[in-house]
């Protein structure tokens, strides 16, 4: 019997067995640490488009509710481009109708209004559909008040992500505007 050669052949055998184990074990590692890597990197780049989009909704309201606050009994042409731009062709046509109900009085009173953000913060999302809650400084001098009357307007705008930021809804915090009227 040759039991030396056996012993060496199981020797080699075995250092060849834990040489693969060992490299076994660390590309298993690897492996993980890059499976945890990845998953990690997916949730801060999940987090940050989360976080972009909610800061775009936020400018979108403030920039469209400074806008449509801004009006001179001179040219009204221009406040109501303001009124209707970047809205749904819905809320578009309840916008027009609102306006023309409030040239009625804007003209009359020769409404002037400066406006200026305040801050505009997202309350919830639904499936790309934000829900903004927006504050705007609004000084307007009047007929009636040729020095000027500073007040604060809220609004609640509705915003789709995915049809280009359009603003759906528009109302003042807790009331949709012209609720009660035809749509």
């Amino acid at each position: 019997m040759n039991l030396g050669r056996r012993a060496g052949e199981s020797a080699i055998k075995v250092s060849t067995l834990l040489t693969g184990v060992v490299i076994l074990v660390l590309v298993i590692t690897i492996a993980v640490l890059g499976w945890q890597w990845r998953a990690a990197a997916n949730d801060i780049g999940a987090a940050a488009a989360a976080a972009a989009d909610t800061a775009n909704a936020e400018q979108v309201a403030l920039d469209y509710a400074t806008a449509a606050a801004e009006m001179n009994f001179q040219d009204l042409a221009a406040w109501r481009t303001r009124l209707v731009e970047g809205t749904s062709p819905e809320l578009e046509a309840r916008l027009t109708q609102a306006a023309t109900s409030m040239e009625q009085i804007i003209v009359p009173l020769q409404w002037v209004s400066t406006a200026q953000p305040i801050a505009a913060k997202v309350h919830s999302e639904d499936n790309g559909v934000y829900s903004v809650d927006c504050f705007v400084s609004i000084t307007t001098k009047n007929s009636q008040a040729p020095e000027g009357i500073q007040s604060t307007a809220t609004y609640k705008l509705s915003i789709d992500r995915d049809s280009n930021w359009t603003i759906t809804d528009i109302g003042g915090i807790g009331t949709p505007l012209g609720a009660g009227a035809p749509r």
